[in-house]
């Protein structure tokens, strides 16, 4: 197993896994429990209900997300989750393995990656990683050397807004002015003006045109969880 630094540990104490496999939540709901020593764990089969879990309190401190779902194409389901819940670090456990797909999650936010059919103590060191604020990566994984597609790339770049900046984008493309989004938000325009800075750079665009077309490549749109 490979590991990167990034800060400091973090307690781990509730997860919630995200698969529409009935059978591997419940194993790996033991695994969770009984290995690293997570004391609550819920799951969720669909991507709509995970969101829904996350807007109560108390947040999970950990989700255990599959790529694979019924209501999410791809990386979507990691960059909604992200754009919902900045802050609680995202493990992608997925039976997609290869180089490419580890990078492009990776690249979308993700704080590790476990092949699904990893053995238990995979899982414990990816949650021991995790506890220690530390990216966690499969074993022999190295980078793939053609890089991201472009569209991994806009996804992974929608990826690094905050939930203000991805909902001013979301203005943005419905044509709102800086004022228009100032009073809808309750910010002020100076505000507006620091995000949109800042979504350009992280977009790394030179124009708000083209903050706008790269959205649309993504289907920005549909990325976004209910209510922005």
């Amino acid at each position: 197993m490979i590991t990167a630094e990034i800060s400091a540990d973090r307690p781990l104490n509730r997860a919630l896994i995200v698969d529409d496999h009935p059978l591997f939540c419940d194993a790996l709901s033991m695994t969770l429990r009984v290995v690293a020593g997570i004391t609550q764990v819920e799951t969720a089969s669909r991507l709509d209900e995970a969101l829904v879990r996350l807007d109560r309190a108390p947040a999970p401190d950990l989700v255990v997300l599959d790529l694979n779902l019924p209501d999410v194409d791809g990386l979507d389901g990691l960059v909604r989750l992200r754009l919902a819940a900045p802050l609680v670090p995202v493990l992608v456990v997925s039976s997609l393995d290869d180089a490419r797909v580890i990078g492009a999650a990776l690249r979308a936010g993700a704080m590790g990656f476990v092949p699904k059919h990893a053995h238990r103590d995979v899982y414990l060191a990816a949650i021991e990683a995790v506890r220690a604020s530390r990216r966690f990566l499969p074993e022999g994984y190295a980078p793939e050397a053609a890089g991201p597609s472009e569209g991994e790339e806009v996804v992974a770049r929608l990826g690094l807004l905050t939930r203000q900046q991805a909902r001013i984008l979301q203005l943005i493309c419905e044509g709102k002015l800086n004022k228009q989004i100032a009073w809808e938000l309750s910010i002020a325009e100076t505000t507006v003006k620091a995000h949109v800075t800042a979504i350009m750079r992280k977009l790394g665009v030179l124009s708000r045109t083209q903050a706008v077309l790269m959205a649309k490549q993504a289907q920005f749109a549909q990325l976004l969880p209910e209510g922005g």
